[in-house]
């Protein structure tokens, strides 16, 4: 049981971290390049719709599979520090999307809707911010995942 845990906790994180490292390193200097701000701003908000709802369930899945293996293997008395580790910057990466969803988010598709391209910009921008945190937290507990047991 513990190795489905594991290998859903893993596609999960694989499809949040790997969706914000495509979006933040390949698609965001493309779109700046060649899309004017209105058609660059319905670009992104037209992803989010997509990618977050991917992310969501990415969410839902690591807090119920990672929550599971720690119950599974004693409770957190009984994991390696690795693994505190990884729960407190993904319950802040949690705590960051779900700020970026219900704020920037929300109001970039509000102001995208009745074409204020100068209002939406600066969500956007908001939302960029955000990612990069996360995405930097995402890559960092990659990193203590795969081989944090064997340093701490």
């Amino acid at each position: 049981m513990v190795g489905l845990l594991l290998a859903l906790h893993m596609l999960a994180a694989v499809v949040w971290v790997g969706g914000m490292f495509f979006a933040y390193n390949c698609l965001r200097p493309v779109a700046a390049q060649v899309l004017e701000p209105p058609f660059r701003l319905q670009l992104w908000s037209g992803s989010f719709v997509r990618f977050f709802r991917w992310v969501w369930l990415a969410v839902i899945l690591l807090l119920v599979t990672g929550h599971g293996m720690i119950a599974m293997l004693g409770g957190m008395a009984a994991v390696g520090v690795h693994v505190h580790l990884m729960m407190g910057a993904g319950y802040l990466m949690v705590l960051l999307y779900c700020y970026l969803y219900f704020r920037p988010y929300l109001l970039l598709n509000q102001y995208v809707d009745q074409q204020r391209w100068s209002d939406a910009a600066p969500q956007l921008n908001r939302i960029r911010q955000i990612v990069a945190v996360n995405l930097g937290l995402g890559l960092l507990v990659v990193i203590v995942a795969s081989g944090g047991r064997f340093w701490l």
